[in-house]
């Protein structure tokens, strides 16, 4: 078998996903289960949460809402996926090819358009600012700082995880509203 059912009762193929079988309800529900650093952190913190996070800089930093948004989706992929830890991932280009196909569906399906080179440069700029905050403040030691460029604070403490669903869903209405 090639598909897996998701949260809200969808088959999908990660392999050779379509649009309509993705859906932010499964994005939000599974990202607030999946444990950032592979469970190798202080206590349980969603990779959802970090996706708020990346948003939430974004908006701080005065980005557009679009590139809010595509903060919020950037490990939309890893709701099908699962995450993996990057020295990993590095090793893995057919996984990475694998992983770029869906998050761009996804970037796709909800921005209605490819995310640009400038925005998708932005996201991960972010990612890897929220990534080095994240090192220092639930992990055993920092990696960078990069965390000085950030112009908000990450809510790092453990929150429940269907809160963090609940926020992400709310995120994801309020940017899809105003754009």
């Amino acid at each position: 078998m090639s598909e897996i059912i998701t949260y809200v009762g969808i088959w999908i193929n990660p392999l050779e996903p379509k649009e309509e079988m993705i859906d932010i309800r499964d994005i939000a529900h599974a990202l607030s289960l999946v444990c950032r650093g592979n469970g190798h952190v202080k206590f349980f913190y969603s990779v959802a949460q970090h996706s708020i996070s990346c948003c939430m800089e974004a908006k701080a930093r005065g980005y557009s809402k679009e590139v809010q948004l595509a903060c919020l989706l950037h490990d939309g992929s890893e709701a099908y996926l699962s995450d993996m830890t990057r020295p990993v991932k590095r090793k893995m280009p057919e996984y990475r090819e694998i992983e770029d196909k869906l998050q761009n569906l996804i970037w796709e399906k909800y921005l209605g358009k490819p995310l640009s080179e400038e925005a998708h440069k932005q996201v991960f700029e972010i990612d890897d600012d929220i990534l080095s905050y994240e090192f220092k403040e639930i992990m055993p030691r920092s990696i960078s700082e990069d965390y000085k460029n950030l112009r908000s604070t990450p809510d790092v403490r453990f929150i429940d995880p269907s809160e963090i669903e609940e926020k992400f869903m709310a995120l994801f209405h309020e940017l899809c509203h105003e754009q």
